[in-house]
């Protein structure tokens, strides 16, 4: 029997912790580039990269990722030599959890059930029979600016908290790119012991069955389910709106039903209904982790899912209500937060 499995979350725009960023401004000194320079524009001083909780949008990770990718573009295989740097302890707790899980396999599973605490831009999609794993990776709506860093960087990471997860090298089955061969191919071959194919429709690799029946060295039942207990509390805290943001989600939400949702209030709104600068409340929820469009997007993803599912309103009528000209672009929006389109959604629940 094959089962599939991906993260719960199915969009990279969620917040996460500062690590990420730490490792690549570690990676950018290294190569002569300064903190203050790499971390130009995305709003964080280079302080910011020692506070362990400070949470931040995706959307800074990417600012990040732009000024990495310009400031060293002759370094050779740059997304590849940036995702070997990331290690399980890069992962605080989410890492320790997958370091005590029973198997290769539980720690995937574990791996996809709490990605929102990593910081990936890549979604996997994990298939797993009795010839072992298949994963295919997507990377939607994501910048094609960045993608192909993005791509190897997450891929790299990927393979490379596997094998701190086993403590010796993972043999990949096969591995696929479906971008074309660049200066990275020969250091990908050499990484994954395999020579990757390139030009392909996806993005996928496979383990065989062995290496995910594999015991972990230091499994540990105990420390796993204490473990995975406060992955769940973090996640739960991480996504539950307080403070500012429970403020600003507020003013956001319509009243009554939603039958006729008016238009979301702007930025400047809800700043002066909140009695404080736009720069101001900018500033407070980046330092949530969180942004305005976040907000709105996932106050519009509520709304949408609650009205698939609770009311007979055809997809353009619901797009019309949440502010949409026209079906398509809530279409695209609702896959990017949810994966799937509107109408698979209300099939998959109604079932």
């Amino acid at each position: 029997m094959r089962t599939v499995e991906a993260p719960q979350i199915r969009t990279w725009d969620f917040p996460r912790g500062i690590a990420s960023i730490a490792v690549m401004a570690a990676f950018a000194a290294e190569h002569g580039v300064p903190a203050d320079r790499v971390l130009a524009g995305s709003g964080l001083a280079p302080a910011a990269l020692s506070e362990p909780d400070r949470q931040v949008p995706a959307a800074t990770e990417l600012v990040v990722v732009r000024t990495l990718v310009r400031e060293l573009a002759h370094v050779p295989a740059l997304g590849v030599e940036v995702g070997r740097r990331y290690r399980l302890s890069t992962f605080g707790i989410f890492g320790f959890a997958c370091v005590t899980s029973p198997t290769v396999r539980e720690a995937i599973s574990l791996a996809l059930r709490y990605y929102q605490l990593g910081y990936g831009f890549c979604i996997p999609i994990v298939e797993t029979g009795d010839d072992g794993m298949l994963a295919r990776v997507r990377l939607d709506a994501a910048p094609a600016d960045v993608a192909r860093f993005l791509v190897e960087r997450d891929i790299v990471a990927m393979h490379r908290v596997m094998v701190d997860l086993l403590g010796h090298e993972l043999a990949i089955g096969r591995i696929e790119f479906d971008f074309p061969a660049g200066d990275s191919a020969e250091r990908l071959h050499e990484i994954f012991g395999v020579r990757p194919e390139f030009g392909r429709t996806q993005t996928v690799f496979t383990l065989d069955p062995a290496s995910l029946a594999e015991t972990l060295p230091q499994a540990n039942a105990q420390t796993w389910s204490l473990c995975v207990a406060q992955c769940a509390d973090l996640v739960q805290r991480r996504t539950a709106r307080t403070g500012i943001t429970a403020q600003v989600r507020a003013l956001i939400l319509p009243g009554g039903d939603t039958a006729g949702i008016p238009t979301p209030p702007t930025f400047e709104v809800v700043a002066r209904e909140l009695g404080t600068s736009p720069r101001t409340l900018r500033r407070r929820l980046a330092e949530a982790g969180t942004g305005f469009r976040a907000l709105v997007d996932e106050v519009r993803c509520t709304l949408a899912e609650e009205m698939l599912t609770g009311t007979p309103l055809s997809v353009d009528d619901i797009a019309l209500r949440l502010g949409y000209a026209e079906a398509t672009p809530f279409i695209h929006a609702f896959k990017r937060w949810n994966g799937t389109t509107p109408s698979a959604y209300r099939r998959e629940r109604a079932h």
